[in-house]
């Protein structure tokens, strides 16, 4: 099983890409079930989940295949298959959206309960309202979720208690496109992830309105043809590298990324004493004089706010940080298994409720440490890079799933990192 080893203290500096991004390809892939005809997807990251859904999407009858170039041909050949068994979804929560348009294209749908990371409870009952207010009967018994009968549209509500539903959106939008009437949807998700895939509904045909809002209007249509479209860059990737190029106070520039969708990030760390040059495509760490960060508090919330993806990686940042900082997560509020693991090497950090309170030190230690999920891992690789001595971040398979060529990357600006392979 791979590790990654970390020696903290190297001066970095120069430029790393944004691959494109997990999040928005993982739905966009779902939804070619919807379309007729080929379609070529430019700017998907080479990763675990993506791995994961081409399996799903093959086993559902969907040839895809990745060109020399890294695009992805895909096209339906065998239209008869409607399941989506448990050994196929059960590695990855996202697999789950492949429900909303198997059943609008193929008019039943049988697909297994999904797994994914562990984040606390994560139902997918707004999934199954939304479906079924647009007209589709279900039926839940042995792990499987069945969805059949005609797409009719409707009007549906998607907020949760924990705000809206972005897989849950993805889900319904994609089944929606292909309806027998109109679909009315409000508090939608606003997540740049759904806009994507809503402008690559709409570049295969789909009639929809309010793109980017709470509120979406889908006038069905019969067919959805294919289309070229390219994936936005990855937000929480860009974020990831802008967080570490702030604790190690260092001259990074992140490319190929997209400044707008990171505004409530780069927020968050110009309050704590950050500068940034931002560009059309690219934004550039201002290192300042001297490194010192103040601490500062963070909530998550949904698109516009601050994200939960990002929130294990402020909290590295933060056990560096002058002063005491609370991060509170109102996305998911378990989400802090990475707080015990940021202790071993030497933060200080005490969880009370829906928040953790950070004490900034001015000395972490390298240390074993285990990745509990996608984002914690990588929380875990920027903690390595400013303390003293070696980390060895074990489980590396969960940064797999969402980065593409991380220890690549950091040893491009001048990171000491290496991937170790113990058999």
């Amino acid at each position: 099983m791979d590790r990654i080893r970390i020696k903290g203290g190297s001066d970095l500096k120069g430029s790393v890409q944004i691959s494109g991004s997990k999040n928005a390809s993982l739905p966009i892939l779902a939804a070619t079930l919807v379309v007729d005809g080929p379609v070529l997807l430019k700017n998907v990251p080479v990763l675990k989940d993506i791995d994961n859904m081409r399996r799903i999407l093959t086993r559902l009858g969907m040839r895809i295949e990745r060109e020399s170039n890294g695009d992805l041909a895909i096209e339906a050949v065998d239209k008869t298959q409607y399941c989506a068994p448990y050994d196929f979804v059960r590695t990855m929560r996202a697999s789950f959206v492949v429900l909303g348009p198997l059943w609008a294209r193929r008019g039943v749908a049988r697909v297994s309960y999904p797994g994914g990371c562990v984040l606390g409870h994560r139902p997918v009952d707004l999934h199954l309202k939304g479906l079924k207010g647009i007209g589709a009967q279900l039926d839940v018994d042995d792990g499987y979720v069945t969805a059949s009968g005609p797409v009719t549209g409707g009007t549906v509500y998607l907020g949760g208690n924990y705000g809206p539903t972005v897989l849950g959106t993805a889900n319904v939008v994609m089944a929606a496109v292909l309806g027998k009437g109109v679909s009315y949807l409000e508090n939608v998700a606003m997540e740049p992830e759904i806009v994507d895939l809503c402008n690559f509904l709409v570049a295969c045909g789909a009639d929809m309105d309010g793109i980017g809002s709470h509120s979406l209007t889908i006038r069905g249509v019969e067919v959805l043809h294919g289309c070229e479209y390219s994936v936005i860059p990855d937000r929480i990737e860009a974020a990831t590298y802008l967080t570490g190029a702030v604790m190690t106070n260092s001259p990074i520039v992140v490319e190929k990324a997209e400044p707008k969708h990171l505004l409530a990030v780069i927020d968050r760390l110009q309050a704590t004493g950050a500068d940034f040059e931002l560009g059309p495509d690219y934004v550039r760490n201002l290192p300042t004089v001297d490194g010192k960060i103040t601490a500062v508090d963070v909530t998550t919330l949904p698109y516009p706010g601050f994200p939960t993806d990002i929130q294990a990686q402020f909290m590295a940042l933060m056990t560096g940080a002058d002063g005491v900082s609370v991060i509170t997560e109102k996305v998911y509020p378990e989400r802090f298994m990475h707080a015990s693991e940021l202790g071993r090497l030497g933060a200080r950090i005490r969880r009370e409720g829906q928040s953790a309170i950070i004490q900034g030190t001015d000395h972490l230690s390298g240390a074993p440490v285990m990745a509990s999920d996608l984002r914690a891992s990588a929380s875990l690789v920027l903690a390595g890079l400013v303390a003293d001595g070696h980390t060895d971040v074990r489980r590396v398979y969960h940064i797999d799933r969402g980065y593409e060529h991380i220890e690549q990357k950091l040893q491009g600006i001048g990171a000491d990192i290496e991937r170790i392979n113990d058999g």
